[in-house]
Parts: structure tokens; C-alpha cells; sequence
């Protein structure tokens, strides 16, 4: 199917929620016909990839969704209105930093590595109180959503993960306060993100459900 005619299915299934389409690898042409098509937010995975195209794309908000090296961190604060893969204190002091140059107050996603998967970037489950806490002396950030990739297994299979992200989501959210003010909760993409809402996610990340099966 056309572009405009997968968003308008996806906007259909998913409801009140929050669509973030996902432009890895996509052409602006093609980014720009989904924007046309009421994609709102698109989302980028890596920092030069997004500097490469960005002057073609239509406007729109933008959302970093990839991994952030530290020797990107610059580009990111200069770049994204979200950075969503925030997955250290390391680099959450960094951006404060940088955000802290430019007299801009970043919005930033914690990343949560749900599985306690070795392999993925995140916060441990059970490191993610204590990093909010000293997340709170930072001028420059203000934390709005929590974020996950939950382990590659089959869709249904994914439902405990997402069911444990909430669980976390709804915990953090009675703290809020100050520069932490979680009110969204990104998990599920193009295979799981029915999943992923039915487990209480407010925001899904679409790529190849839009734009069919990219080509590397």
C-alpha cells in the first residue's frame, strides 16, 4: 500500500495514541509524503543520518530514537526536540551540558533495558529510581517519557515486558516533579505495537509498517 494510505491505517488502529514514524534509511521524499499524510513526529536513529537530510524534510517535531554516543551529544541537543534513547547518567550529563550552552531546556526519554539484556543500552529496572533522583539536579533537562526495546521474540511473547514497563511507568509518574515529568510511555514497533498499546503504551515507533521493508 501507498505511504498515506499505511498511516491512515495505523492512525486508525492505534487511536488516541501517539504515532512516531520512524525514517531510518528513508529518503526526505518519502518522509515528506508520510508528514503530508498527518506523521506528525518522525523518528531518527542515528545523529548524521538525520544532519544529512534534515534540510529537505518538511517541518515537523523530531525525535532521536537510536542510540547517542557521547561524541554525538552536540549535534542531538542541536538537532531533536526528544532525545528518547537516553541510556546513562553519562550522557545525560552531557546533554545537560550542551543543552546548558545553547540556553535550551532538552526533552529527553529514560531508556529502560526491560530484558536486562547484557547486549542493549538502558537503565537496569532496578537502577532507574536512583538515576532519576540525581537526574533532578540538572537544569537543562526535563524528562518526559520512558522508553524500551523489549527482548526479539515473537509479538504475543512481548506482552510481560511491556507489562512490566508499565508497571514501572505508572510507579515513576506518582514522583514527578521538578524537571521529571513522565507522561509517556514509548515501547512497540512495526510487529508488536497492537501489543504494546494493549499493554498501556502511549506512544509506538512505525517504520516498516509504513514504508514496507527497508533496504540496507
Amino acid at each position: 500500500m501507498p505511504v498515506d494510505e499505511n498511516i491512515k491505517k495505523i492512525f486508525e488502529e492505534i487511536g488516541d495514541k501517539t504515532l512516531i514514524c520512524v525514517t531510518k534509511t528513508i529518503e526526505p521524499e518519502r518522509i515528506n509524503e508520510a508528514i503530508g499524510a498527518g506523521a506528525a513526529i518522525i523518528g531518527e536513529n542515528r545523529v548524521q543520518e538525520y544532519e544529512d537530510k534534515c534540510g529537505e524534510i518538511l517541518p515537523c517535531e523530531t525525535h532521536l530514537i537510536g542510540h547517542l554516543q557521547t561524541n554525538k551529544v552536540k549535534k542531538a541537543v542541536d538537532f531533536f526536540d526528544v532525545i528518547q534513547s537516553v541510556d546513562s547518567l553519562k550522557v545525560i550529563n552531557n546533554i545537560d551540558s550542551r543543552a546548558g550552552d545553547i540556553d535550551k531546556i532538552q526533552r529527553v526519554f529514560l531508556q529502560v533495558n526491560i530484558g536486562n539484556e547484557p547486549q542493549k543500552h538502558g537503565f537496569r529496572l532496578d537502577r532507574i529510581e536512583e538515576a532519576i533522583n540525581e537526574i533532578r539536579s540538572l537544569k537543562n533537562i526535563r524528562v518526559e517519557g520512558l522508553m524500551c526495546i523489549p527482548p526479539f521474540v515473537p509479538p504475543e511473547q512481548t506482552r510481560p515486558y511491556f507489562r512490566k514497563m508499565k508497571a514501572l511507568f505508572d510507579e515513576i509518574k506518582q514522583e514527578n516533579r521538578g524537571n521529571i515529568d513522565i507522561q509517556e510511555l514509548s515501547m512497540g514497533m512495526s510487529n508488536d505495537y497492537m501489543v504494546a498499546i494493549e499493554e498501556g503504551a502511549t506512544m509506538v515507533r512505525v517504520g516498516s509498517a509504513i514504508f514496507g521493508k527497508r533496504e540496507y
